[in-house]
């Protein structure tokens, strides 16, 4: 099965950087306008808010009863996520269930842990969204007002009964077998934890480009948080767009466009778009050179009667 993950990732990272090239020209006169202070300081808070929901996943799979190393984590989230990069939803859930068999994790566990994380990141990210936006200005009030109705909502939607409610039905209509046992509060507090803190660094890697491309006024940060939240959730559920491309970049420039001068929200897109996919690029690097050559490769019929988790060899 090692060709089938090569080719999985290869792919993946091939039409990673086809989202770089087809973006250049227009992202290069954007960036000519910036400091590379704020595009260096914008990059990292990328990096640190991928960092934050890998580790909000990486709680999840240790709720369902497979916690992993740091490494084998960062691994299997960072090299697997450049799958949403190929059109489609589903490749990126694809590649993470072949990584996951170097470290024995069940397939249903690995699906559920992946579920767990997409329905409490999209719940947090709205819920983001319905803070922030309404307080940013009178013009968001009037746009956004909807969402401060949702947030309680949403809220309550991560509640573990009803997320659990909501995997298991999934996985119903998918004819695979429920959850094992759903996860505890506790797990889905500090998992959200995680995510939240994710959402706030994206707010702060947009802030930076929005302040650089002309940007001003106290409600810039909170406006920043709660457009790449919408944003980000909105491209999530455009199912056919790589990595939300084009639906995610009409919604920042939607909701930006009070703030800034015009033609800034479109450099901010574009932008943002193309430090994220350096960001991912650089996690996933950073993360098969860390557990390269770990040797915890397993054979399929051992996988699947072994529940329990190995440790990464030093």
């Amino acid at each position: 099965m090692g060709a089938v993950r090569a080719l999985l990732v290869l792919s993946a990272v091939a039409f990673c950087a086809y989202s770089l090239v087809s973006q250049w020209e227009e992202t290069t006169q954007a960036l000519a306008r910036m400091s590379w202070t704020a595009l260096v300081g914008a990059f990292l808070a990328g990096v640190g808010g991928l960092v934050a929901w890998m580790l909000g996943w990486r709680v999840f799979l240790a709720g369902l009863g497979s916690p992993l190393p740091l490494v084998a984590a960062s691994r299997l989230s960072f090299i697997s996520g450049l799958g949403k990069y190929v059109p489609g939803k589903v490749w990126a859930l694809v590649t993470q269930m072949e990584l996951g068999r170097r470290y024995r994790i069940p397939r249903i566990r690995n699906i559920s842990s992946s579920l767990l994380a997409i329905a409490s990141t999209t719940a947090s990210g709205l819920a983001v969204a319905a803070v922030t936006l309404p307080l940013t200005s009178p013009q968001a009030t009037a746009d956004f007002w909807w969402l401060f109705l949702l947030a309680p909502v949403l809220l309550a939607c991560l509640h573990p009964r009803i997320v659990t409610w909501g995997i298991d039905l999934l996985l119903k209509i998918a004819r695979r077998p429920p959850l094992e046992h759903p996860v505890s509060l506790g797990v889905t507090l500090r998992a959200v934890a995680w995510e939240v803190v994710g959402w706030a660094l994206f707010g702060l890697h947009t802030w930076l480009i929005a302040d650089a491309a002309g940007g001003d006024g106290h409600g810039l940060p909170l406006l920043a948080t709660g457009a790449y939240a919408l944003a980000f959730t909105t491209g999530f559920l455009v199912f056919i767009a790589p990595n939300g491309l084009g639906a995610r970049e009409a919604v920042i420039v939607l909701t930006l466009s009070p703030a800034l001068p015009p033609g800034a929200p479109l450099v901010v897109a574009l932008v943002s778009r193309v430090l994220l996919t350096l960001a991912d690029l650089a996690c996933a690097a950073l993360a098969f050179a860390a557990g390269h050559g770990d040797g915890n490769e397993v054979t399929p019929h051992r996988l699947e009667g072994d529940r329990q988790p190995i440790k990464e060899r030093s």
